[in-house]
């Protein structure tokens, strides 16, 4: 039996190479999605504007408006809508710059299809599961360790006192740590775990957002006091002492 049409998610792809475009067009077909391709940054700011979409595809380099700058311009609306950004460069600074500018998660070309409908399923669980409507009282509970503040249902984080803007990845993955104080967590599980999926080589991906994070929570990032890293196994959510 076929899908049924009005449970399709609407998905927007933003990508200039046609043939890539429509690569994705067809594979995004098989999860039950319904894609709209544009082929510049201002047609896809327009097509955002004019539609509700669940999903952004948005390649980096874009004629005119790049990816950046739309992604930028996308983060302004005020509904939230998951950003996958597909990018040709692999420098871990073009990666930072994706980010900071409000990606939810990157893709380097060339990737694969399999790859692709995975990381793209698992922003879709993320946002559902961030939009539940019965969180249990653990789930709903503020989160206090040390003079770092975790409030789950607000999507707020302070740290003695002052406001911490975090993507909603890097939210996700100090709210794992944080309700895991002091196990270790291998870049395999947190991708597994935080990202929804687990693909070998892809590693870095946990270490930009553990970078990014210790920059904005700790006091001294290169002398952690809350991320620490356990040389040869991964990472985990240390308590300071009071």
């Amino acid at each position: 039996m076929s899908p049924n049409p009005s449970a399709r998610k609407r998905v927007l792809i933003v990508e200039d190479d046609a043939d890539i475009a429509r690569l994705v067009q067809l594979h995004l077909e098989d999860i039950d999605c319904e894609a709209d391709v544009v082929h510049d940054g201002a047609e896809g700011l327009e097509r955002f504007q004019a539609r509700p979409y669940a999903l952004v595809v948005l390649d980096l380099m874009l004629p005119g408006m790049d990816g950046l700058a739309l992604c930028r311009k996308l983060r302004e609306s005020s509904d939230y809508v998951p950003i996958l950004m597909l990018t040709a460069r692999t420098s871990e600074l073009d990666r930072v710059i994706g980010l900071e500018s409000g990606a939810d998660d990157y893709l380097t070309k060339p990737f694969s299809i399999p790859e692709l409908q995975a990381r793209i399923k698992a922003l879709f669980r993320r946002v559902e599961a961030l939009s539940s409507p019965r969180p249990t009282e653990q789930e709903q509970a503020t989160l206090r360790h040390g003079d770092l503040l975790i409030d789950p249902l607000r999507h707020q984080v302070t740290l003695a006192g002052d406001r911490i803007d975090l993507t909603a990845r890097e939210f996700a993955l100090l709210l794992y740590f944080a309700r895991h104080p002091g196990q270790v967590f291998s870049r395999s599980q947190l991708l597994d775990q935080v990202w929804g999926y687990n693909h070998d080589g892809y590693e870095h991906t946990v270490n930009t957002h553990i970078n990014r994070l210790r920059a904005k929570i700790e006091r001294d990032p290169a002398n952690p006091r809350y991320i620490e890293t356990v040389w040869g196994v991964g990472y985990r959510f240390a308590v300071p002492p009071c």
